[in-house]
């Protein structure tokens, strides 16, 4: 069974947890027949919490089927990996979000998803990873009674808060590893490892911002709708500090963003000059050796000159042919050593 909770509430208070959907079905029928007031619009005298983690396709047709879930959410739950965004089919309210969470071990940001449908007296919850604490949210809620019995907008109130909360660590933890390659760059110690690294926390950020941005435009539709339905204060003003929240949390991804396109500049920018400088040093090198080259090859012209076997040379019979040809020799090279230093070769 995918069900990870289930249970019907009456008056802010669990009144029953059923072990199975049909008997959901039936026990909200037997309830909402014996009170006359859960069938009045904006009243909320009963509501099942029926909470999934990858449920079945058979599963998900009986609550499409009960609850009149539109096909289209029902295909995009189904499908998964959709975008955060709030849709209204009728009465029915379908939300997805994406919770994030960071794992300090790879320095990575992981994504889940959770879709919500809420409507008169139900709210339904998938979870399609293992992240998301529903479970955590299921808690809060029902040690607030008060809360609770203002309707299924309470639980979808409370699940975008614990999302957005859970949005806070994730940001700090992109924020010191920003912050780490900063360090490495003005430090001068930066090579390919930091290049790379840069490149891993750029995709990581803007995964980030795809799960979050949407959101927010989506928040705030909501709200516009929200105010006008007559729904309590409390609940609007909870649902106005969930979305500044997102507003900070997108502020600080678009500064994330921002700062890695600066990392990266720079990080380039002492990539071209570390390669300037190794060329410099290597054509300094090649001045060196060609110095030297040049140094001992003249030398080697003239002894080759005199190493050819020929009958009649020059100076053969000369008595001071021999010291001369030394001579020659030494000058040469102290001539060229004098002139490759005078040029800063050597």
């Amino acid at each position: 069974m995918s069900i990870v909770d289930n249970a019907v509430y009456r008056g802010g208070q669990r009144l029953a947890s059923p072990a199975s959907l049909e008997e959901t079905y039936r026990l909200l029928a037997r309830l909402q027949a014996e009170d006359p007031r859960c069938t009045e619009p904006g009243e909320h005298c009963v509501l099942a919490w029926i909470g999934l983690h990858q449920p079945s396709d058979d599963e998900l047709d009986s609550l499409g089927e009960h609850f009149g879930l539109h096909a289209l959410a029902m295909e995009d739950v189904r499908q998964a990996e959709q975008r955060p965004k709030l849709d209204r089919y009728g009465t029915t309210l379908f939300t997805v979000l994406r919770p994030a969470a960071y794992q300090d071990a790879t320095e990575t940001v992981d994504f889940g998803e959770i879709h919500i449908f809420t409507g008169p007296g139900f709210v339904i919850t998938v979870r399609q990873s293992e992240h998301g604490r529903v479970g955590r949210v299921r808690s809060r809620v029902e040690s607030d009674p008060l809360l609770l019995e203002t309707g299924a907008e309470a639980v979808l109130y409370a699940v975008l808060d614990q999302t957005v909360d859970d949005y806070y660590p994730v940001v700090e933890g992109l924020e010191n590893d920003i912050d780490e390659i900063s360090d490495t760059l003005f430090s001068g110690s930066g090579d390919g490892a930091v290049s790379r690294r840069i490149y891993q926390l750029t995709r990581e950020v803007s995964a980030f911002h795809r799960a979050v941005a949407p959101l927010e435009l989506e928040l705030r539709r909501f709200l516009e709708e929200f105010d006008g339905d007559g729904t309590t204060g409390e609940l609007r003003h909870g649902l106005r500090d969930v979305l500044d929240h997102l507003i900070l949390v997108n502020n600080k991804i678009e500064a994330f963003q921002s700062s890695l396109t600066n990392a990266l500049m720079l990080d380039s920018t002492q990539l071209a000059a570390r390669q300037n400088e190794a060329a410099i040093e290597q054509n300094e090198q090649m001045k060196r050796i060609s110095s030297w080259a040049a140094i001992l090859f003249a030398p080697s012209i003239i002894g080759s000159v005199y190493g050819m076997n020929f009958r009649y040379m020059p100076e053969l019979s000369w008595v001071w042919g021999y010291p001369v040809a030394l001579v020659l020799m030494l000058l040469t090279g102290v001539v060229l050593y004098t002139v490759f230093r005078y040029k800063r070769w050597l």
